[in-house]
């Protein structure tokens, strides 16, 4: 049963603390690329509720009952905290609803604070800064559908099974959890009936990936979302899966070997500085340190935030967002924690 959240009393002097916090908060943007633009948008917080133990689901709008910027199914956006963090969050609300855009969050008492401040103090009316929507997981249509999720992965999950739902194509959900209590959005899933398989993982053991995988038909595309076992057990079970068939998302970066760096000469076209970035250090850092304008978020290969065109040179990378043929071409890179196999890079920025 979901329920909406009961307000917690806050002292005074905490209220007084969280509104000095907020007024301090300072956001920086890049100027728009071409074809990478996204919106930066101040948005109010409509409600709060619970979708399942440790998780809450936050309704956003514009204040004046705008129109939000369009999104489709997998796409995330950031927000800016009072806490002056920010965080990355999949949209999981219903596509085409333009009205409002909803997130889910689940409590991560050993995380950095982001999902605590959710849980302990974010209240409706809040105002917040949001950029996005961005969209890297791109959902496109297909003849058939195998969704994949666990436990919060459901999110970027859930707005792809409506789509597929209202396009009236062939499609099964497989959604793990560590118990049914933890599981959020089941009762939005429900009336899909047998099309849709939960797996708590107390009572029914984690999803038996070689199964579902093993008796695709070679049409379907497969999008997975969740923990990293059970992204690197999908990977090891659709091997033969048809090449571009697989999609996945990950929320945080997979584990990686330690690979040889080498310092680089990085070429600023549109600021006009050269930057030489040492060995160490990553070129996010460097570029930010000359004063040279770049968003970033994550600092992990994740997010998708600081995307940056290049215009000569051969990236190195080491990102979790680009497919096979995207490294291949070499005209963008994620400079937070990608490289270069050149010795100089020339990019748009």
């Amino acid at each position: 049963m979901v329920t909406t959240l009961s307000l917690i009393s806050i002292s005074p002097l905490l209220t007084l603390l969280l509104n000095w916090r907020w007024a301090s908060v300072t956001t920086s943007t890049a100027p728009a690329r071409p074809g990478t633009a996204v919106d930066e948008l101040t948005v109010v917080v409509r409600q709060l509720r619970w979708e399942a133990e440790g998780v809450v689901s936050v309704e956003l709008g514009d204040p004046d009952g705008r129109e939000l910027p369009p999104w489709r199914p997998g796409a995330h956006v950031e927000l800016a905290l009072p806490t002056g963090i920010s965080r990355q969050y999949s949209l999981c609300g219903t596509p085409g609803d333009r009205s409002r855009y909803r997130v889910a969050v689940r409590r991560e008492r050993a995380g950095r604070g982001g999902s605590e401040y959710v849980h302990m103090f974010l209240r409706p009316g809040q105002r917040l800064r949001l950029r996005g929507p961005r969209d890297n997981f791109g959902f496109g249509q297909a003849p058939s559908y195998l969704f994949l999720a666990g436990g919060v992965g459901i999110t970027p999950i859930l707005p792809m099974v409506h789509q597929a739902a209202a396009w009236g194509v062939p499609w099964q959900l497989a959604y793990g959890g560590r118990t049914a209590a933890s599981m959020a959005f089941v009762d939005e899933l429900r009336p899909y009936g047998d099309r849709v398989r939960l797996y708590p993982e107390d009572t029914d053991g984690r999803i038996p990936l070689a199964r579902w995988l093993d008796s695709l038909d070679a049409s379907t595309d497969v999008y997975a979302c969740g923990p990293e076992p059970l992204l690197a057990g999908v990977t090891d079970a659709g091997s033969g899966l048809r090449p571009g068939a697989l999609h996945m998302e990950r929320f945080k970066p997979r584990p990686k070997p330690a690979r040889e760096e080498r310092p680089v000469k990085v070429e600023c076209a549109r600021s006009g500085r050269t930057v030489e970035v040492p060995a160490g250090r990553s070129i996010l850092s460097a570029l930010q340190e000359a004063d040279v304008p770049v968003a970033a978020s994550c600092r992990e290969g994740v997010c998708g935030t600081c995307e940056t065109r290049v215009l000569d040179g051969e990236p190195d990378h080491r990102d979790d967002i680009l497919s096979e043929e995207d490294r291949a071409a070499g005209d963008r890179m994620f400079v937070c924690v990608s490289r270069a196999l050149s010795s100089h890079l020339v990019l748009d920025v």
